[in-house]
């Protein structure tokens, strides 16, 4: 392989496959490097340079220099091609799996090339992507043709190949698809404060907007609901409720359960939770269907959100405060402490902080962890009674089928 040869190689190798030129000549290194410990033996130390300006190739062995004839007359030029081939492929996988990954968590869009079983398998640009049925939205199906935008979970390396893995069911799919729909996000003037999602069904996503002339919610739904439209589509009809951001955790919270009407939302710090009241005919609508209304304003600000009427709270209060006074070491002014912090059950002081109880109720450190111990016992008394009735009509059912069967 004369030196202008080993230059037009290179070039051609970086122009048809896009791949650098260093990684190239590392790889014919490489290459050669192979076939002449074929010649020499494993055990060899070789070492092959290509000078990077003039193609020439020079090399050594166990550090004794091999002459540029001997290269080219002991050097089995089918091995030194076909290690190199492969060298060049492992070049261009890397190239291609580098390009990729980064495009990790970004929007991409492409044409179903053909179905596998129950994978999708997309074309994109330079690379094949794999649409598995888990990441699709619930009840949507594609043909062969049709476009389709996801977001890319993960970048593989698989052999010679390098395997694209999307997902449409993510909720970075849904900022995703904001980011690109919505020309005052592109523009920063709206961020997209978090999303949470149960795809197919609903989602929840907060947006914030720097300037104070521009209505965040407006922005996003636009016109007649046009701009929201586009995506809803996408996602094939799933409901979005675009929620404004706010600092104030308890007017986010109240913003996050709309459509319901809130009285009050208070917050226990300790236990992460915040208790929203509501009247009795709002309820329902706070909590949702099947709970979906709750479930995805909980995961929206970071917080376990309760709904309950104030009757009910008051009651929960009542019951709290009789059941901590059943423990030895709580006094009535600790287990009003409790309460006031959030702990309204037993399961709730089961796993509190010795630290934290502590500075609640102004005792000592054993005394602490023995309040903690018997919380335990009574919360886990309180579980294994609930269970008690389900146990037993699990009995008499396995009764009843046994006597079908004689």
């Amino acid at each position: 392989m004369n030196p202008s040869e080993v230059l037009r190689i290179v070039d051609a190798i970086h122009r048809d496959k896009r791949i650098a030129k260093e990684i190239v000549f590392v790889g014919i290194e490489a290459a050669i490097a192979t076939a002449v410990r074929r010649q020499y033996g494993d055990e060899a130390v070789v070492k092959i340079q290509v000078n990077r300006e003039t193609g020439e190739i020079t090399g050594s062995c166990n550090d004794e220099p091999i002459a540029t004839s001997e290269l080219a007359e002991r050097i089995g030029a089918q091995n030194a091609k076909q290690v190199m081939i492969q060298k060049i492929r492992e070049a261009e996988r890397d190239a291609i799996f580098d390009e990729n990954y980064s495009q990790i968590n970004q929007l991409v869009s492409g044409s179903v090339d053909k179905i596998e079983g129950s994978n999708v398998i997309i074309s994109l640009p330079g690379v094949v992507a794999i649409l598995p049925r888990s990441e699709r939205i619930p009840g949507e199906s594609f043909r062969i043709g049709d476009r389709i935008r996801a977001v890319v979970t993960d970048v593989v390396k698989k052999g010679n190949r390098v395997n694209v893995m999307l997902s449409r069911i993510r909720p970075s799919f849904v900022q995703k698809l904001f980011e690109q729909e919505i020309p005052e996000i592109q523009d920063a003037i709206i961020e997209t404060k978090g999303v949470s999602r149960e795809p197919g069904c609903r989602t929840k996503i907060a947006v914030y907007s720097s300037d104070q002339r521009v209505d965040c919610v407006g922005a996003c739904i636009g016109m007649r609901g046009n701009r929201i439209k586009n995506i809803t589509d996408e996602l094939n009809n799933e409901r979005i409720d675009v929620v404004p951001w706010n600092a104030d955790l308890q007017i986010y919270i109240q913003e996050a359960l709309k459509p319901a009407i809130i009285e009050e939302v208070i917050l226990c710090s300790m236990l992460g939770r915040a208790i929203v009241l509501v009247k009795q005919d709002n309820r329902s609508l706070a909590i949702g269907r099947r709970g979906q209304n709750v479930r995805l304003a909980s995961r929206l600000v970071g917080w376990d959100i309760e709904i309950m009427t104030r009757e009910d709270l008051e009651d929960l209060l009542e019951k709290a405060v009789e059941g901590y006074m059943l423990i030895e070491g709580i006094t009535n002014d600790i287990a009003d402490r409790l309460v006031g912090e959030g702990f309204l059950s037993f399961d709730d002081l089961s796993i509190i902080e010795p630290d934290d109880l502590v500075q609640i109720g102004e005792i000592t450190m054993d005394q602490a962890v023995s309040i903690i111990q018997q919380a335990e016992e009574f919360a886990q008394k309180e579980e294994d009674f609930k269970l008690q009735p389900r146990a037993n009509e699990d009995e008499n059912k396995s009764q009843e089928e046994n006597v079908e069967d004689e």
